[in-house]
């Protein structure tokens, strides 16, 4: 008789995780949501879009893409709120403000929802409950690239913010000038490229001491950096450097208009998360640790070659 009972648990327990496996090992079935702080005008997060649609379509599982319109994290806690209402396989996120964004993600934690951080919250990722974080570290990123420009013979700089708050572009611009070691001032600008420009211009103009200015994305801060310094007619006079790559300011690179550009390799950081929260949902499997996505330094000698694929939306 107990042999029969052992016999009925021990089946019992493998149609249980028979029934278990069958629900999650179908890729179809599985539900991801990303949800990050990237403004629809900002081409760096359509890079991100499409490594999270592309990790989509090559594991066969859903995905949904969200964003909030501005750089609005009670938006972007709002949407998260949604996401967990939803009960996802995952969630994918992004952390500028841990202060105003920690409770939503927590509150997706204690959901039972698997949550892995992207881009910005590599410090707080681990304490909020996060599985781990795709990135770069910003400070040691920006710190790199001012020790960079300060080797090119930089001696008084701007770091062009169009995110002041976001804890992720306030380190870069932290990094940068510990590494710099000359005088750094803080240009806080908005998301808009003429913005951008026209401050960049006026503060050029206003200190002709300045010989170096470091951007915080290629797109919405360095072209208009770069077309700023032409403005004022110092075009190879005054270094410019940039986080993140756009066609145009790879071309200038390559060039020799532009110093160089620091490639975080976003795509990834939208690929990553979504294939490992897929297995992660059909066999339990995750990294061990943080995933370093950059950052790499694309100079000259490289700009020719990351032009064609930044171009594609994949660089």
């Amino acid at each position: 008789m107990k042999l029969g009972l052992k016999s009925l648990f021990a089946g019992a327990a493998a149609v249980v995780a028979l029934m278990c496996s069958s629900a999650i090992v179908n890729a179809a079935d599985i539900r991801i949501v990303a949800v990050t702080h990237g403004q629809a005008n900002d081409p760096f997060w359509s890079v991100v879009k499409n490594g999270v649609n592309a990790a989509a379509k090559d594991i066969g599982i859903s995905v949904d893409y969200r964003a909030p319109e501005t750089f609005d994290m009670v938006s972007m806690g709002q949407l998260i709120d949604a996401a967990i209402n939803q009960k996802p396989d995952g969630l994918v996120v992004s952390i500028p403000d841990a202060s105003a964004l920690g409770p939503s993600i927590k509150k997706a934690v204690a959901a039972g929802i698997p949550v892995i951080s992207i881009n910005s919250g590599s410090d707080v990722s681990k304490e909020l409950g996060a599985l781990l974080h795709v990135g770069q570290d910003e400070y040691t990123a920006g710190k790199a690239a001012g020790a960079k420009l300060h080797e090119l013979g930089g001696k008084e700089g701007l770091c062009v913010n169009q995110e002041v708050g976001n804890v992720a572009l306030d380190l870069r611009c932290k990094g940068f000038a510990d590494g710099f070691g000359g005088k750094v001032t803080v240009l806080p600008v908005s998301n808009d490229p003429a913005d951008v420009r026209s401050k960049v211009k006026a503060a050029l103009s206003s200190n002709a001491a300045v010989d170096t200015v470091m951007a915080l994305g290629a797109g919405t801060a360095g072209e208009p950096a770069l077309a700023a310094v032409e403005d004022v007619g110092m075009t190879g006079k005054i270094n410019v450097a940039t986080f993140d790559l756009s066609a145009d300011f790879l071309k200038a690179v390559a060039d020799g208009k532009a110093a160089f550009a620091i490639d975080q390799q976003q795509f990834l950081q939208g690929y990553l998360p979504v294939v490992f929260l897929a297995n992660y949902a059909k066999y339990g499997l995750i990294p061990g640790g943080n995933v370093p996505s950059g950052p790499n330094l694309i100079t000259k000698e490289k700009a020719a070659q990351v032009v064609d694929l930044s171009a594609k939306g994949i660089r």
